[in-house]
């Protein structure tokens, strides 16, 4: 789970000014300035300079946090990670864990995609393994949930870990057809396709 220095309050991203955060904040508002940017659509600026630029101080104050720019993609793409996991949890305790709570996270995850289309795409394109300490990664919170979901609806399973792996193939292939347009979104529709893996038919 993300801890409090990584916490992002989104009400902030678009506050882009000095006096924006309180002294030992920095990094999150670094982050929500990023998240921010991600957001205004492709081709933005995600340099340091940038950043430091919408949160009101100097570049040279970022590097205690972030080094480099590759740092500061991997913050921002591990928090991405960890609001997925937060929304698929959610979508869980709502929908009551089970049959219906494994479907609740497969359409989170696909409604994160639509939603949220660059944060999605640059949290799956980097390779933080190498760089990020052991344990780091945000997605844990969402995988642990599909393993959670194979073990409560398909208990009968010699290998839930390939199941597991089944499940995010599936709903990450769908994320990507409806990032890449070759299917409209419709909600209805990605939960037929998701009820599919993520328990059977009804």
């Amino acid at each position: 789970m993300a801890n409090e220095d990584n916490s992002v309050n989104m009400e902030n991203v678009g506050a882009r000014s000095a006096g924006s955060y309180h002294h030992g904040d920095l990094r999150a508002a670094v982050i929500a300035a990023g998240l921010g940017r991600l957001a205004e659509g492709d081709g933005t600026d995600l340099g340091l300079r940038a950043i430091a630029r919408d949160v009101g101080v100097s570049a040279t104050a970022l590097y205690r946090h972030f080094p480099d720019k590759e740092a500061l993609l991997d913050a921002l793409a591990d928090e991405g990670l960890r609001r997925l996991g937060a929304l698929q949890s959610q979508a869980w305790l709502k929908a009551g864990g089970g049959r219906a709570g494994f479907l609740a996270t497969g359409i989170a995850y696909v409604r994160f995609a639509h939603d949220e289309p660059a944060v999605f795409r640059l949290s799956f394109t980097r390779q933080m393994s190498e760089r990020c300490e052991p344990g780091a990664d945000g997605g844990e919170v969402g995988y642990n949930l599909l393993r959670a979901g194979v073990a409560q609806t398909m208990p009968y399973l010699d290998n839930p870990e390939v199941a597991a792996l089944h499940a995010w193939s599936l709903v990450h292939g769908l994320a990507m057809l409806v990032l890449d347009r070759r299917i409209e979104w419709d909600e209805a529709l990605v939960e037929q396709i998701v009820g599919m893996t993520f328990g059977g038919v009804d």
